[in-house]
C-alpha cells in the first residue's frame, strides 16, 4: 500500500523531499536514499507504509530502554528504510537492503498489541522515522487502545516532522553515533546537527535512552568517548548512555571493540553520568542500576531480565532517592 507522503516541495523537474536534511531531490519514478518515497504523477508516495520486516515480542530491555517499564514486553515492528548507510550496520539485510515485507495496518496493529499483552509498540531494527506516514496513524491507533508508543531511532529528521510526531511518541533511545559532524557526513551520511536537535526536544517532551556503539577506527578514541559524555551530561547528566560493544559486519571489518575502550567510557562517563550502562560485553556491574546516592541495587538485569528490587515508586526504596524510572 502507498500513501501520499508528508513533507515535500515539488519542483519543476523533481520533487524534494523535506522530512530529513538529506532533501532528496526524486526525479520521476525514482527513490530518494531512504528508498521509502518515491516520485509519482507529481506527488511524492510513502510506499513503505504499514510494510513490515519483521515483528517480535521483545523485553523492553532489549531496544535499549533500561528506564522505562523495566521488565515489561513490547511488541516490535519495523521498515524496509533508513536515511543512513553505516558502514557496520548490524540490520543491514533489511534496513539497507531489499527485504520481503507483510502489509500490517494499524487495526491489526492493535489486535496483535492486545493478544500479546503488550505495554504498547517500539518502532525498531531499522530507521522508524521513514515510516513517517505509518507512525502518525499507528500511534494514534496506540494511545487509542491504552499503549505506548517507543522509537528506536538515529534521530535524523528535520524540525518540523519532528514536533508534529514527537507528541504520541512516550519514549526513545536515540543512537548517537559520534561527535564528529565530518564522519556523521561522509562515512554514514548523516547530520550530527540534527540528530542532537532530537535528542534535545525528545528531552523536554518524552522518555529518551542514548546508544552509543563503540566502533574500532571510527569513534573509539579517548577524546571522541569524552567529547560525546560532555555532550550528553550538557543536556542532563540523568540521562541513561548505553555504551556498546560493536562486531564485524556488513562492510565494515575492523576487530571488536577492544574491552579497554569500553571500560574507559564505562568509568569515564559515570564521572559525569548517573546512570551508565554496557551492552555486547558481559561486565558485573554494567547493567545494573544502582542508586547513586546509597548503593542501593534497583534493578538487577542478565540477559535483558530485569528484576526490580530496590524501588520504591519512583525513589530508592533504601534512602528515598528518586530515581528517573517510568514505571
Amino acid at each position: 500500500m502507498k500513501v501520499e507522503a508528508k513533507y515535500y516541495e515539488p519542483q519543476e523537474s523533481h520533487i524534494e523531499c523535506t522530512m530529513c536534511p538529506h532533501y532528496c531531490k526524486i526525479l520521476p519514478g525514482k527513490l530518494g536514499l531512504c528508498r521509502s518515497r518515491k516520485n509519482e504523477e507529481g506527488k511524492l508516495w510513502a510506499t513503505n507504509y504499514g510494510e513490515t520486516t519483521s515483528i517480535a515480542l521483545d523485553p523492553i530491555e532489549k531496544k535499549p530502554l533500561y528506564h522505562f517499564h523495566p521488565g515489561a514486553q513490547i511488541l516490535s515492528i519495523a521498515c524496509n528504510s533508513c536515511n543512513m548507510r553505516c558502514p557496520f550496520c548490524q540490520n543491514w539485510e533489511i534496513s539497507q537492503g531489499e527485504a520481503n515485507t507483510q502489509y500490517i495496518p494499524p487495526e491489526i496493529l492493535i489486535r496483535m498489541l492486545k493478544d500479546h499483552e503488550s505495554i504498547g509498540v517500539a518502532y525498531t531494527y531499522t530507521e522508524p522515522l521513514m515510516w513517517f506516514e505509518y507512525l502518525l496513524d499507528a500511534g494514534k491507533a496506540v494511545r487509542q487502545a491504552d499503549g505506548l508508543n517507543v522509537l528506536v531511532t538515529n534521530g535524523l529528521i528535520n524540525d518540523n516532522p519532528l514536533k508534529e510526531l514527537i507528541p504520541l511518541i512516550d519514549a526513545m533511545n536515540i543512537d548517537l553515533k559520534t561527535m564528529n559532524p565530518e564522519v556523521y557526513t561522509k562515512t554514514l551520511k548523516g547530520d550530527l546537527d540534527a540528530v542532537k536537535r532530537t535528542i534535545e526536544l525528545g528531552h523536554k517532551n518524552c522518555h529518551i535512552e542514548i546508544t552509543n556503539l563503540i566502533v574500532t577506527g571510527l569513534n573509539d578514541k579517548k577524546s571522541d568517548i569524552d567529547e560525546l559524555i560532555d555532550y550528553v551530561a550538557s543536556v542532563d547528566p540523568k540521562i541513561p548512555l548505553h555504551f556498546s560493544r560493536y562486531f564485524p559486519n556488513h562492510e565494515y571489518t575492523k576487530p571488536p571493540t577492544s574491552v579497554k575502550s569500553i571500560e574507559y567510557a564505562y568509568e569515564r562517563a559515570r564521572e559525569r553520568l548517573s546512570y551508565v550502562y554496557i551492552g555486547n560485553l558481559p561486565a558485573d556491574d554494567g547493567s545494573n542500576t544502582v542508586c547513586r546516592n546509597c548503593g542501593n541495587m534497583i534493578i538487577e538485569r542478565m540477559y535483558f531480565r530485569a528484576i526490580v528490587k530496590g524501588l520504591d515508586g519512583n525513589r530508592c526504596s533504601k534512602c528515598g532517592e528518586v530515581i528517573p524510572i517510568v514505571v
